[in-house]
């Protein structure tokens, strides 16, 4: 068992008799974590909502018979909620109840669910997001030089709970993951009509990571219309598969304005989606996936830390770049990635000119663990 960073927030926030939501893909340990979280309760209540009667107990139920269901529990495990029909009513009306009991409820996407969630519950919610194992997470059960032998294994396969737990299999279940399950939500929601052509852009940005994407070369390249391309992207984003960096600009004429670059949650699916598991010494990608890996491992630890800042990338129509800013009470601290410690690089002029005063580092393999943790 492998701890999660957000439980001691998740348990820290029982006192605040709310209901709290936690959001994941699939298989990235949501039931696992309940199981975790219930261990000393004395009158524990667990419904998965994959099963019909589970489902029903929940669905269109009056304040009264909520309170009927839940108030003999210490602690309420809600599974799969996204099966429930009006279920932002159903919680709102459990966080007008104030129970005692403590409440916790998991989606496997944020399809729909956070906006059916939030406008009805409005103030009654707290939301957690969890993601496949962060570096730090497996670092703390074995040690960060342990992890550290085993990085190129993880920019290849990534951190998915079972690739961990059972390496042997790794291709097979990342292969599985990204044709079975990625995509299971998303084709239910709104009748997608083409999950071939969903699938082709997946590949399609699987091949961008680093680099600025632009919705009317993928449009062209796809043979669909740009609205569809920005739509597909921003379910994919729903359903914790890829995030978006937008561009940063604020003083200078030359700065790109409307840039984006399109990073996967985890390295192993987005080499799953290529197919290409090859060692790093046959890929010319180790750049690109050390930069995948660094930017998907530090929105984690904003995330489960609740660290408050906007993260961007910059670049000039001159090309001058900088791989990560992150904005951060009014500071810009700019990060550049490097898999090979040996390249040297340097804050633009340009920038440091316009912005002084943005803390400037390198993060290379051999000094990453202070940005993870």
């Amino acid at each position: 068992m492998i701890h999660r960073q957000i439980t001691h927030s998740i348990i820290g926030d029982y006192r605040k008799h709310k209901v709290i939501v936690l959001l994941g893909a699939r298989q990235v340990g949501k039931t696992t974590l309940l199981n975790e979280l219930q261990k000393g309760s004395d009158k524990v209540l667990f419904l998965n909502c994959d099963n019909y009667d589970d489902m029903a107990a929940l669905e269109n139920k009056s304040s009264t018979e909520l309170a009927h269901l839940l108030s003999p529990h210490d602690l309420v495990l809600i599974d799969e909620v996204q099966r429930v029909r009006n279920i932002g009513l159903t919680l709102k009306k459990i966080g007008d109840l104030k129970l005692n009991t403590k409440i916790i409820v998991t989606g496997s996407s944020s399809l729909g669910l956070s906006d059916e969630i939030n406008e009805p519950a409005t103030g009654r919610l707290i939301e957690y997001n969890l993601y496949p194992f962060s570096l730090a997470e497996l670092a703390a059960e074995s040690s960060e030089r342990d992890e550290q032998r085993l990085l190129e294994t993880r920019l290849i396969y990534g951190t998915y709970p079972e690739v961990v737990m059972e390496p042997e299999d790794a291709r097979r279940t990342l292969i599985s993951l990204s044709n079975n399950y990625l995509y299971k939500d998303l084709f239910a929601y709104r009748g997608i009509k083409k999950p071939d052509m969903l699938q082709k852009l997946v590949r399609a940005l699987a091949l961008q990571i680093g680099s600025e994407v632009s919705y009317n070369e993928l449009s062209n390249l796809l043979g669909i219309d740009k609205n569809t391309v920005e739509t597909y992207i921003d379910l994919l984003e729903k359903c914790f598969v890829v995030f978006r960096l937008e561009s940063f600009s604020r003083n200078m004429r030359n700065e790109i304005k409307k840039g984006k670059k399109i990073y996967f949650y985890d390295n192993g699916i987005r080499n799953a989606v290529l197919s290409n598991f090859a060692p790093l010494e046959l890929r010319n990608d180790a750049g690109a996936l050390w930069e995948n890996m660094m930017i998907s491992e530090r929105v984690k630890r904003n995330s489960y830390y609740r660290s408050y800042s906007n993260i961007y990338f910059w670049r000039t129509h001159g090309q001058q770049e900088i791989d990560m800013i992150e904005e951060k009470d009014g500071v810009l601290h700019t990060y550049e990635f490097k898999w090979n410690s040996r390249t040297k690089a340097s804050q633009p002029k340009s920038f440091s000119d316009s912005y002084p005063d943005s803390p400037y580092e390198i993060i290379t393999p051999e000094n990453f663990w202070n940005f993870v943790k």
